[in-house]
Parts: C-alpha cells; structure tokens; sequence
C-alpha cells in the first residue's frame, strides 16, 4: 500500500511569485521568508515523494461565487498554471497522478463526504508557489516537477466554510484513501495557505502572531485544538483570509497522531500576510 512520508504546510502569497521570478530571494526583505525553505528541502532528498496531495484554494480559476464547492479533488491528467492578474510568470505545468485521484474520491464518498471532480482544472498560485518553494531546481530549469499531484479545494472564499472539526476528519479519510491506494509510493501531504491575514475591511493588515504560534505548536501533539474554534471566531483570530489555515488542519488530520516535528519557520511581514511553514514526519 502507499505510505505517507509526511506533511509540509505553507503560505502562498501572490507576491512570492514575483520575487521568485525576479531573484530576490536575497533582498533583505525576502531572505528571512526564503530561508526558511533549505531545511524543508533537505528532508524532501530524504523522504523522496512520488506523490504530492496538495491540499489548497482556489482564487477564481475554477470557481466563482455562483458555484462554490466546499470539497473538490482534480482527476486530471496534467494541470496547467494560469495568471490571476497578479503578473506571475506561468510555470510548467503539474502532472497528475490519476489513479490514486479516482481512488481518492470513491473512497472519500464513501466515508460520506460530497466531493466536487474535477476532471479538468487550472492551478493558481496556491499549487505553483508551494511547488517552486520546495523545488526550486526545476522551477529555474522549467523541467518538469519531480512529483505528480493530486489536488484537493477546499472553499475558503465564500461562506459558509466548512468548520476546522469537518475539515480535519476530512484530512482523516484522505490518510484512509492514502493508506489503501494500491501502490508502493510514497506520499507528501502539502497544506497551502495562511496564516492570519485580513486584505480589506476595517482590519485590512491584521496578523495575530500570538495565535498563529500557538496554532503551529498544537498541530504537533493537539492537533484537534483548533477544533474547539467556530469559523466566526477563526476569522476574529486571524481575519477574513486567515481562514485558509484549514488546509493545514486538513494537511494534520491526513498525518497519523503520533508526529514528530521536522522544521518550522514564521515571518511577517510578507505582503500583509504572515507567513508559516511547518514540516512533519510520522513519529
């Protein structure tokens, strides 16, 4: 059976596309984001995935405000990048790993969870960011990435949001599907987005680096803390965007309970958001 090696959860802002493509990763204002990664990096030559579920967002690619799925997994073959008006450079394209999407949603249906397929589907910033972070290699050679993907949206654009307790026995069935995919690789759960930032409003500029600290620690050995919130008391935590850490609780609940902690980093500011990576391995 396939075996999860472990998870990486991470931020995704816009504007880390530009300062990739203009090689500022050395700017004294990006260096204590960027520097974060190697150590991510490192463990990745170690735990070699074949396979990345890359648990994310959509920012208006597939989705709009008429027809927004809480849950949607990708059964496409490849899926290409696209410009969300924020001026990043398309990347290569993201080969998707079929079988175990099929596998996926019949197995996450059949735990009762309703599952938008997506047979076609673009990927925004939320799967290409993540990707040049922790392979920047072939993002600079334009080669293709070293692993297939399989994606899984999770609406955070549009009330009403699944709660953090749905999501993370969400992150439990996808482990499940995991686990009883009929295949020897090796499998990278990612979480893309966060943490507490607010970009408009009477708030716009929020961060709760208090909260976001203490979010970061409990998914080591409590992950279900952050159950105990509403999604009404998540966004006075962490403001109206802030409620894209539920893909870290997903990315959580698809890891055994037993964790140990790789690497973890946090930044602000970057844009207005602040920024966390966290890097876990099963105990």
């Amino acid at each position: 059976m396939a075996h999860i090696v472990g998870s990486i959860s991470t931020s995704h802002v816009p504007a880390i596309g530009g300062a990739i493509a203009r090689n500022l990763q050395q700017d004294p204002y990006w260096k204590p984001f960027f520097d974060g990664y190697p150590a991510a990096r490192d463990w990745l030559e170690q735990a070699r995935p074949d396979v990345v579920v890359i648990i994310h967002n959509d920012h208006g690619l597939n989705f709009f405000l008429d027809k927004m799925p809480t849950f949607s997994v990708g059964t496409a073959a490849e899926y290409e990048t696209a410009d969300e008006g924020w001026g990043i450079p398309a990347l290569t394209p993201a080969q998707g790993e079929q079988d175990l999407s099929w596998h996926m949603v019949e197995s996450l249906v059949g735990d009762d969870f309703d599952i938008t397929t997506c047979q076609e589907a673009q990927i925004d910033h939320a799967v290409s960011l993540p990707l040049a972070l922790l392979w920047p290699e072939h993002n600079a050679r334009g080669g293709q990435w070293p692993v297939k993907i399989v994606p899984v949206c999770i609406n955070t654009v549009q009330a009403p949001y699944p709660s953090a307790a749905r999501c993370y026995r969400l992150g439990q069935a996808i482990r499940k599907a995991v686990e009883s995919w009929d295949s020897d690789a090796r499998v990278l759960i990612i979480g893309s987005g966060g943490l507490s930032h607010q970009l408009d409003g009477e708030r716009a500029g929020f961060i709760n680096k208090e909260f976001d600290l203490t979010f970061m620690d409990s998914l080591v050995d409590a992950p279900e803390w952050v159950t105990q919130y509403t999604n009404e008391q998540l966004i006075e935590q962490t403001g109206t965007q802030g409620i894209e850490l539920l893909m870290w609780v997903v990315a959580r609940g698809a890891m055994p309970d037993s964790v140990s902690k790789v690497h973890a980093n946090y930044h602000i500011p970057i844009s207005n958001t602040a920024t966390g990576l966290l890097v876990l391995e099963s105990a």
